[in-house]
């Protein structure tokens, strides 16, 4: 069976409920310099990888799109529209509201953990999650819950940083574990949340890892997609 992080902080192992705790205060703390981080972290690619989930979506009129732990509402800004709705779904409060100043239209939020989404069965047409699924606190619970919300036909789509190529490792570790927590620490003030970052990705299930843990939770058609030589990865599924 493959492995999930639902008992682990990091690289410490810890109870859920605790993992839970442990990270809804890393988001409080983070909230304020969120996007700056991301935009530093990432040299500005995470606008690139999230534009490129927005055109997979393809968001049609008439939908119903929820973007899960969609925090500041970047991804949700640019799927919304007049005629569809669009709806942050998010534990953190400190997050969405640092999203809620931008005042973005046709976005709605809904404060929400991704194990217990405050919506109908079959009353959704997509969900998306960005760099939000291995902060989950149970990951196949969360992965059910998303199956259970989506319409027959609907179909998830999961934006999420995963195993890089080779050659590519050494470079990628250097960086995540010598550069991203004194970027922490200087801009957000936050080392230790920024460290729970990297630590948390490499606890992560990997490509193949993940399109299987889609398939065993009732998702069809499930395909993916790398970004950066797999520093990021693309994962779509369908409910039919």
């Amino acid at each position: 069976m493959t492995q999930t992080p639902d008992h682990s902080f990091g690289f410490r192992n810890v109870a859920a409920e605790e993992r839970r705790a442990r990270i809804r205060r890393v988001f409080s703390g983070v909230a304020a310099r969120y996007d700056l981080m991301n935009d530093l972290m990432s040299f500005g690619l995470h606008r690139l990888w999230k534009r490129s989930l927005v055109a997979a979506v393809a968001a049609r009129d008439g939908e119903t799109i929820v973007d899960l732990a969609g925090g500041t509402g970047d991804v949700a800004a640019k799927l919304a529209g007049p005629d569809r709705r669009v709806a942050v779904c998010d534990p953190s409060v400190n997050m969405m509201a640092e999203g809620r100043k931008r005042q973005p239209p046709f976005v709605n939020w809904i404060a929400g953990e991704a194990e217990a989404m405050p919506f109908a069965d079959a009353s959704v047409d997509c969900v998306t999650i960005s760099f939000g699924i291995r902060n989950v606190t149970r990951l196949r619970d969360a992965l059910a819950e998303m199956h259970r919300v989506l319409k027959p036909g609907g179909r998830l789509l999961c934006l999420e940083f995963s195993r890089p190529q080779a050659w590519l490792k050494p470079f990628y570790d250097l960086f995540s574990f010598q550069v991203i927590p004194r970027l922490g620490a200087m801009v957000a003030q936050e080392p230790e949340a920024y460290a729970y970052l990297v630590e948390s990705i490499r606890r992560f299930p990997d490509q193949q890892e993940l399109a299987r843990l889609f398939s065993q939770a009732g998702f069809t058609s499930v395909r993916y997609r790398n970004y950066s030589f797999g520093i990021v990865c693309l994962h779509v599924g369908s409910k039919e």
